[in-house]
């Protein structure tokens, strides 16, 4: 059995984050674990608005030394970490325990919104984590704060995805998804050399709450299993959309992706 670890925030809501991944995980037949760096609730008083409780520096340490070091893994992702003292953190564990395939997914910000949770820590991701990396998969907003670069278009993305490899990560996945102007959603893979384009249909729909984090763990499985990378970033892609196309309404808030739609669904 291929074993996979997650370090990213605990979604109250079940939707995204260390639940998306290891439900993820678990229908690409790999052993998912996590470390857990925040607690986030929504707030239904308060239109849904996260409130995030971090977890204390050491106790993240002791989950991802459960792991890494009682255990042992064929691929690891991060997520929501939430801070420069996490994110060193887990660099100074990728180093030690010389993980092989990382994916970070470089979470700035919660769903539905447009601000940074901590600037220091994009900082940090883009000098610690970006170098550390395998494949890196920001979305629009999150490849415009590490490339500097305002997307707009396919080749804004190329452009910033030639960036972010200069930033030192091995590969680079820009999720277009629903933010450009396109006829399709359009993601970029570029891996210092060649660019793929992977193309899906435009749902219209609110049921995408934790698509992100699902792709990345898709990518994750993937490279977990020796999946060569574009094959993991397709098959991935396709997952996710079967996801959103059959997503679940939780409330008048938020809709979730449906983990397990690839398999109930798609026949």
């Amino acid at each position: 059995m291929f074993k996979t670890l997650t370090i990213a925030g605990s979604d109250t809501s079940g939707g995204a984050g260390l639940q998306a991944d290891l439900k993820t995980f678990q229908e690409f037949g790999v052993y998912g674990m996590n470390a857990t760096t925040m607690i986030v609730a929504e707030n239904p008083d308060t239109n849904w608005s996260h409130d995030i409780y971090p977890l204390a520096l050491n106790v993240i340490e002791a989950q991802i030394e459960t792991v890494l070091a009682g255990i042992g893994v064929d691929a690891l992702k991060t997520g929501m970490l939430g801070s420069s003292e996490v994110i060193e953190l887990v660099a100074k564990k990728l180093d030690h325990y010389k993980v092989k395939q990382v994916v970070i997914d470089p979470v700035m910000v919660c769903k539905g919104t447009d601000e940074v949770l901590q600037p220091e820590a994009a900082r940090s991701i883009k000098e610690l984590l970006a170098p550390r990396a395998t494949v890196i998969t920001p979305n629009v907003f999150e490849a415009s704060q590490l490339s500097g670069i305002s997307i707009k278009s396919v080749d804004d993305m190329k452009n910033a995805a030639l960036k972010i490899h200069g930033l030192g990560a091995k590969n680079v996945l820009i999720k277009g998804g629903a933010k450009l102007g396109t006829a399709k959603a359009i993601d970029i893979l570029y891996d210092g050399q060649e660019f793929f384009t992977f193309e899906a249909a435009k749902l219209d729909t609110d049921c995408t709450h934790g698509a992100g984090c699902t792709y990345s763990a898709a990518v994750t499985a993937g490279l977990a299993k020796g999946v060569a990378l574009p094959a993991a970033v397709k098959q991935a892609k396709d997952f996710v959309l079967q996801g959103i196309k059959n997503g679940i309404p939780l409330n008048s808030y938020v809709g979730a992706t449906c983990h397990a739609a690839h398999r109930l669904y798609s026949k």
